[in-house]
């Protein structure tokens, strides 16, 4: 590392290669062997009774909800196991039998740890009680709850100022964990709430919030049964969202079609065997009846593309545009169309690398039809116009008057099981005036005015000694986010860093001089007080919120829920000098409600309408109700086509993750649908430019970008080829985090450029 620091710690493990196995890409998701190696994890981890009876309670009304992806649950959940296989594979990490302990960390330094892989730490086991890493140390040793929180209470009250602490969330907690930990750090004094958001669809809110109105999307589940085209971007749902996959068989059994946008041919898009019943398994369903490929962030050139076709067909009075939608609901109409005369047909087809024979097919499908769904994710939210790709969406979406009736509307689809949840109920670094008040009328105290700290300005200003102390509700920060070798010398400036986490992963080796870890219940795990069995509550991706209870007993004594360890925190730091009784609060989940529902819009009555299938939050643009918005209409946007300057032997890399994966758990190394097995040091690549690089099938290459005159490198990658779009590759996160700069992120939202980072490819 370029700096010097107290331990010796390796910020990738140990670089070996595990064995590359290439077959053939896969043509189908799920089918028999989805269900085969969802049953092989969970056995494995759980035993296979336990595995059976904890899967079947699954995303099930009086069950608990699954840690993975915030796909919605239906009304009337399967009875034969409403999971996926990576659900499986969440819930089999989260309930394994292995377990790290005090022995364990006595047994291995985090400096030996830290030279693991990340699937290797990972297996490791669940974490059983607190555990301090003292100045100077090199193994963490055992501590008492109230001796950690007493530690945080102290560091917290020698810093200068409340703006030197970074309290950042992961998408897996809880509405009555976020809540709470959102009024702990206003009364603590600071707004430097960075989260996961930050990280994947901060674009996907802004660009929401500027042009409908609210930063989330507007379908329900049954709207994709009755769209008559969806039309999937910079996703791939059969390894990241696979129970989406049901969905769009539903829509393509009641006659819609399927469109697809991606650089690279999904299996999960190709075709689906549904696990659920016998038919499903043997034939399956083919989903995808257009595919474009289109080049790596050049989404924006082929939305223009098919909009001005479409609007050539619309002026020689074919009706493609719904003009009375356009005239009652929108504003911008004109400057749009004078947008899209900017550019010639010739110059879009180029950049977005797609034949025009299929564009015109496309086009002729999107003409007849206006019950549309538009899906993304971070394929479309993680550029440099992450915002503008966005908003582009929504631009053909209001032409042809797709917004606010049944099988019509925006889907972004998120990643984490609660991460729309934690923004819901007030993680986040801006300042609401609306919340503030209402904080202040419930909680009798002033929240902080000042704009806080994103993930990308939290890293900085630990980098730059400002901030001092990191808290983590979750997740894995320092595998997780951008610029490995940057962010990992800024986590080691601070005095503390706290984890409160399940699992052991790198983020407990990338410490600052002191550091703790906090376990805490898994969502599949019960979670019971003085007797009585609690409940939490979780908001979907399409806005609904429900609740969540676990039934597997907890995996130690020790473990205490994140809504305790929130208020037990803040208890300590405030000794009871203060107008919350926080150490309360944190116990009675349901005064946590109360002070949700009396703060945050939509969720009055929220201790009794979570029960069952849960309730809708009020959304604006299903009532079509654009008043908070200039003009009171939906606004139309002129967004320029992405520009990358590239020299002859650069290419554009995107990250992606494997189908062993999720977000930053590694459950295994393969990748069965791309054909890839056993190792996850690969880059996907076109023919041509290996040829035109003069580089061989497996020859063994680093990655290397160079941003503002600063080299970054990933060493040690295997050339695979692939059908990629000629100048585009594509490797595996976080293993390629290391060479995607902090400081480049998107325009607006400053989420960091992960699926377009000019890079080299070089020979070793």
């Amino acid at each position: 590392m370029s700096k010097t620091f107290q331990r010796n710690i390796s910020l990738t493990g140990t670089i070996n290669f595990t064995g590359l196995k290439l077959t053939k890409a896969k043509e189908y998701a799920a089918g028999v062997p989805g269900i085969k190696v969802a049953l092989q994890h969970s056995f494995k981890e759980m035993g296979g009774l336990e595995a059976l009876n904890t899967l079947s309670k699954m995303n099930q009304k009086e069950g608990f909800d699954c840690s993975g992806c915030a796909w919605p649950d239906p009304e009337e959940p399967s009875k034969l196991g409403e999971y996926c296989e990576n659900g499986a594979k969440a819930l089999a990490e989260e309930a394994t039998y292995e377990k790290v302990d005090a022995n364990f960390f006595k047994e291995h330094s985090v400096e030996e740890i830290s030279t693991w892989s990340d699937f290797k730490i990972g297996k490791s086991g669940r974490l059983t009680s607190p555990m301090v890493l003292k100045e100077g140390s090199v193994n963490y040793e055992p501590i008492s709850w109230e001796g950690a929180f007493e530690i945080i209470a102290e560091e917290l009250h020698l810093l200068n100022n409340p703006d030197e602490a970074i309290f950042y969330t992961s998408g897996r907690s809880s509405n009555e964990a976020a809540f709470l930990y959102g009024l702990f750090v206003r009364a603590f004094g600071t707004n430097n709430m960075p989260d996961c958001s930050n990280m994947c669809h901060e674009s996907s809110g802004v660009g929401l919030s500027e042009t409908l109105g609210i930063g989330k999307g507007s379908v329900k589940l049954e709207d994709l049964h009755k769209a008559e085209i969806v039309m999937v971007i910079g996703q791939n749902p059969g390894t990241n969202h696979p129970r989406m996959l049901s969905a769009l068989e539903a829509c393509k059994n009641n006659g819609g079609k399927i469109i697809s946008i991606n650089p690279l041919a999904e299996a999960g898009l190709i075709r689906f065997k549904d696990p659920q019943s016998i038919k499903g398994l043997i034939k399956g369903t083919s989903l995808t009846d257009i595919h474009l490929q289109v080049k790596i962030n050049q989404d924006v050139a082929l939305l223009k593309l098919l909009m001005k076709k479409l609007a050539a067909l619309d002026a020689k009075g074919e009706l493609v545009f719904d003009h009375d939608f356009i005239h009652t609901y929108t504003n911008g109409y004109e400057s749009l169309l004078s947008d899209l005369d900017m550019y010639s047909e010739d110059t879009l087809l180029e950049l977005c690398g797609i034949e025009e024979g299929i564009i015109n097919e496309t086009v002729h499908l999107l003409a007849k039809k206006s019950k549309i769904i538009i899906c993304w994710a971070m394929g479309l939210t993680q550029h440099k116009n992450g915002v503008a790709n966005v908003k582009e969406c929504v631009n053909l979406l209001l032409l042809k008057g797709s917004l606010g009736k049944p099988g019509a509307g925006t889907c972004p689809v998120r990643g984490h099981s609660n991460v729309q949840g934690d923004r819901t109920v007030g993680i986040m670094h801006h300042v609401s005036p609306k919340l503030n008040t209402t904080i202040e009328n419930v909680f009798g105290f002033k929240p902080p005015t000042e704009e806080g700290l994103d993930t990308v300005h939290a890293i900085k200003a630990m980098h730059e000694k400002k901030a001092k102390i990191f808290i983590a509700l979750g997740g894995n920060f320092a595998s997780a986010v951008a610029d490995t070798q940057y962010t990992a010398e800024a986590l080691q400036e601070c005095n503390l860093t706290v984890q409160i986490s399940t699992k052991l992963n790198r983020s407990h080796l990338i410490t600052g001089k002191k550091a703790l870890i906090l376990p805490t219940l898994g969502r599949s795990e019960k979670d019971v007080k003085e007797g009585n069995a609690r409940f939490l509550t979780v908001e979907n991706s399409m806005g609904k919120v429900h609740r969540t209870k676990g039934v597997l007993a907890p995996k130690s004594d020790e473990l205490k829920s994140e809504p305790d360890i929130i208020g037990s925190i803040a208890h300590a730091y405030f000794k009871g000098n203060h107008s919350v009784d926080w150490k309360h609060l944190g116990a009675d989940y349901g005064a946590i409600r109360d002070g949700i529902a009396a703060t945050i819009s939509g969720f009055k009555g929220i201790n009794e309408k979570s029960e069952g299938a849960g309730f809708y939050l009020p959304n604006n643009v299903r009532e079509l109700d654009f008043s908070k918005l200039p003009n009171g209409k939906a606004q139309f946007s002129s967004c320029p086509v992405a520009e990358h300057q590239m020299k002859g032997n650069e290419l554009l890399l995107m990250t992606i993750r494997s189908h062993d994966q999720f977000n930053t758990t590694i459950y295994g190394l393969d990748d069965r649908y791309r054909g890839i097995h056993n190792e996850r040091r690969i880059i996907l690549m076109n023919q041509a430019d290996m040829e035109f690089q003069q580089l061989a099938k497996l020859e063994v290459v680093d990655l290397v970008s160079n941003y503002d005159d600063i080299e970054r490198r990933a060493e040690q990658f295997l050339i695979v080829p692939y059908n990629i779009p000629k100048g585009n590759i594509a490797a595996y996160f976080p293993e390629t985090n290391m060479i995607i700069p902090y400081n480049h992120f998107a325009d607006f939202s400053n989420t960091p450029i992960s699926k377009s980072v000019i890079v080299r490819v070089e020979k070793r």
